[in-house]
């Protein structure tokens, strides 16, 4: 492992006692200047709103329901699309690693295990001595408490700077439903919970040969998770969610982000003020 964490502003800040963050952005990278526009528009507007922000995309959908799905345009187009992202919009950026040689290769500045992955012990070493910041979701088979195995295996190959994500659990065929218990019982892990909104209203398979979902749902997760206090939200983003090439039925429209990200602050700050949060007056 590198003998030190490379920095990253956006962890630092992203913590369960201040101010929500926001990990913000397409589902899966669909070329370089989309991926300029998507992260300046959600840049501004989470600046602006004094909001510390990480924008994600994939450069692989690696678990797409079927063969024929949309992918990505490739490892070597996103790490340009990326660098061009940190380079003219300044901010960083994340993104999941699926095999071991990703995580030292990729240029992102966290690395994000997808939950169907959250267990697999060489990936996520591999993540850890990449010296980055690791974002892990929980996987939807797993109770919240069973994540403490996974937090304490990535400790044990030396990671001290870690993020869990909830991302909803397994209900029967084709859904997923979201414990806002889970949140409360992660946290007390000691790490950064981020609560992912937009997955978490999915329909895995839903539509036979992709995933369907309810976009509208999103958003009562959102505030809910915020309600109970997090570090932040998760939340795929689009321009065009209906024509988008991965998790459209999920991802909340652009032109939607500004007025829920604002909704989304006043939550925050009453969930978090009365216990003298750092940030919000007492």
């Amino acid at each position: 492992m590198k003998e030190e964490l490379e920095m990253s502003k956006f962890y630092d800040a992203c913590d369960n006692t201040k101010r929500l963050s926001i990990i913000a952005g397409p589902c899966v990278f669909e070329g370089k200047q989309h991926a300029l526009d998507m992260a300046g528009k959600l840049f501004e507007i989470c600046e602006s709103n004094g909001v510390n922000f990480c924008f994600k995309t994939s450069f692989d959908k690696a678990n797409r329901t079927s063969g024929k799905s949309y992918r990505g345009e490739g490892f070597d187009e996103a790490w340009y699309g990326l660098s061009a992202v940190k380079e003219v919009i300044e901010c960083e950026v994340l993104t999941d690693v699926h095999e071991n040689w990703q995580c030292g290769a990729t240029n992102a500045d966290i690395l994000q295990i997808p939950a169907f992955l959250c267990r697999q012990t060489d990936l996520i070493q591999s993540a850890v001595e990449s010296g980055k910041p690791v974002n892990i979701k929980k996987g939807q088979f797993l109770a919240p408490n069973e994540m403490r195995n996974v937090v304490e295996k990535a400790e044990s190959f030396g990671a001290s700077k870690i993020i869990i994500t909830e991302r909803g659990t397994t209900f029967g065929y084709n859904n997923l439903v979201v414990d806002m218990r889970s949140l409360h019982i992660m946290k007390n892990f000691n790490y950064p919970v981020i609560m992912d909104c937009t997955h978490a209203v999915q329909s895995p398979g839903g539509l036979g040969d992709s995933s369907g979902g309810d976009r509208r749902m999103a958003k009562v997760i959102a505030r809910a998770a915020t309600a109970v206090g997090v570090a932040g939200l998760f939340m795929e983003v689009h321009q065009d969610p209906d024509n988008a090439p991965s998790d459209g039925p999920n991802m909340i429209r652009l032109d939607k982000f500004s007025d829920l990200l604002s909704e989304l602050i006043e939550v925050d700050y009453i969930s978090k003020k009365y216990i003298n949060m750092e940030g919000y007056e007492s």
